[in-house]
């Protein structure tokens, strides 16, 4: 059993306070116990970036570079065992655990390179004899929030931008996966970023995430959560003028029209809804399918998520691991029931399985509407649904229709449908032919409505977020 400390101002600190680390696969297996910080921890925490990040912000592009190279480097020599703890505690199958490892690694190298390429601007002022320039410049002190389902990747790309642009990071990662995040920062802590640049500071999220919010000296929030969590978030930011950064819920559409290649629809549906146990923001948890289809769909849909293989994340035969804990499962075992009792069809799964962990047989629910609570809540598990439409105009309505607008897909090989979809649908991210859960490191990643909030995340669109602007003139 291992220990996994926070790192505040450089230093290694169990505190005082500690929870166990369950692995959800077999609730017998005790990872080890991490941190619980407290709240005069994580002022410390707070106080020593401000200080470190004064040296921080005057750092060369070459420096920046080592360190986030370094990174990276580190994680995707080591993405296999990295992947192998956090599928333990996570719970997603072995092979999206190394994956994800993985990216984290693309990510601090992509950043890596964004470090050599700061760039500004320089133009002639309206006056003669006057020059502009613009630059970024740092914000300060960044407060990262992050989740549980995500538990190496959303953490590194809120900290690899932060710090390619000279900020000082204080990350609050999730407390049921704090072995994770322990492993990232232990590679951070080598890579050659001075002390206090980067701090970990798990613990109750009511009792540090305030002190984090509303700190005088943390000038930003990135925040990655559920959507009432965020929405306290934004009206605390907003208070105190902090610039502040949520991605929230999705109920994300995959409309699968009656000339889509039947084979390629059901596999991005299977792979969007239940992958990652349907632990996604991205899942695709509402399938709109035209009438012409439906049948087919619905006999192939139910074919393939019946024959899912559940078991312990980290066996070689498993494709959905389970739940992340008992409350999560309750609450997934919950809507199950209320579909039911809105009238929708069970075509498969929806139970609690045998064993030491939190298992749940994937569950597909047919003869749906799309006002049902079904269709309205994000359950964030492996529950998902399938809606009929009359055509491509009623589908593209109902996936419109929803206070989310993250990411949807649809499913066709009409060139015109695709192309009015990409258009038109209500989403910060669209994909045709492919699940709407799995998108690149490099690109913007970020919805509309009430899945996401200020600047996107990731790729050069991150620089909006995590730099501020200014704008010099100079009399010649």
């Amino acid at each position: 059993m291992t220990n996994f400390p926070n790192l505040i101002g450089g230093e290694w600190t169990m505190g005082t306070q500690s929870v166990p680390n369950v692995n959800p696969s077999d609730t017998a297996d005790v990872i080890g116990q991490a941190a619980r910080a407290t709240a005069d921890e994580m002022d410390q925490a707070i106080n020593a970036a401000h200080e470190a990040q004064k040296d921080w912000a005057k750092s060369t592009p070459q420096q920046r570079f080592d360190v986030l190279d370094a990174i990276g480097t580190e994680i995707l020599a080591r993405k296999e065992e990295l992947g192998d703890l956090l599928s333990r505690e996570e719970g997603k199958s072995l092979p999206e655990g190394i994956g994800e490892a993985a990216r984290a690694g693309q990510i601090f190298k992509f950043f890596a390179g964004e470090a050599l390429r700061l760039a500004g601007e320089r133009l002639d002022s309206v006056r003669p004899g006057v020059e502009v320039d613009m630059r970024r410049e740092p914000l300060g002190v960044v407060g990262l929030i992050t989740p549980w389902n995500f538990p190496i990747a959303i953490p590194a790309w809120k900290t690899a931008p932060a710090i390619c642009y000279g900020n000082a990071v204080v990350l609050k990662a999730a407390e049921a996966v704090p072995g994770s995040a322990w492993a990232l920062a232990d590679i951070i802590s080598r890579s050659g970023l001075p002390k206090g640049v980067f701090s970990l500071v798990n613990g109750r999220g009511s009792e540090i995430g305030p002190v984090m919010i509303d700190h005088p000296k943390v000038a930003a929030i990135s925040f990655t959560g559920s959507v009432q969590t965020g929405r306290s978030v934004a009206q605390a930011c907003a208070v105190n003028f902090k610039k502040v950064q949520l991605e929230m819920g999705g109920k994300n559409p995959m409309v699968v029209l009656d000339d889509a290649d039947l084979e390629v629809a059901v596999g991005a549906c299977v792979n969007g809804a239940f992958f990652s146990t349907g632990q996604r923001c991205t899942a695709s948890s509402r399938m709109i399918v035209t009438e012409g289809i439906y049948d087919d769909f619905v006999a192939a849909m139910t074919k393939a998520v019946s024959a899912l293989k559940v078991g312990d994340a980290r066996d070689a035969s498993t494709q959905i691991g389970p739940v992340i804990d008992e409350r999560q499962l309750e609450k997934d075992l919950e809507y199950v029931e209320i579909a039911k009792a809105e009238g929708a069809t069970l075509a498969c799964g929806g139970e609690r399985l045998d064993g030491n962990g939190y298992f749940m047989s994937p569950a597909l629910f047919t003869d749906t509407r799309n006002d049902m609570r079904i269709n309205q809540e994000e359950v964030f598990g492996p529950v998902a649904t399938i809606i009929k439409a009359k055509d491509y105009d009623e589908a593209l309505a109902l996936a419109n229709d929803t206070e989310f607008g993250l990411s949807a897909g649809i499913c066709t090989t009409s060139l015109k449908y695709a192309t009015h979809f990409k258009a038109n649908v209500k989403a910060g991210m669209v994909m045709v032919n492919l699940p709407t859960a799995g998108v690149d490191y490099h690109v913007p990643f970020g919805g509309t409505k009430g899945s996401s909030y200020g600047s996107r995340e990731q790729g050069r669109y991150a620089a909006e977020f995590y730099t501020t602007v200014k704008t010099s003139y100079t009399q010649a």
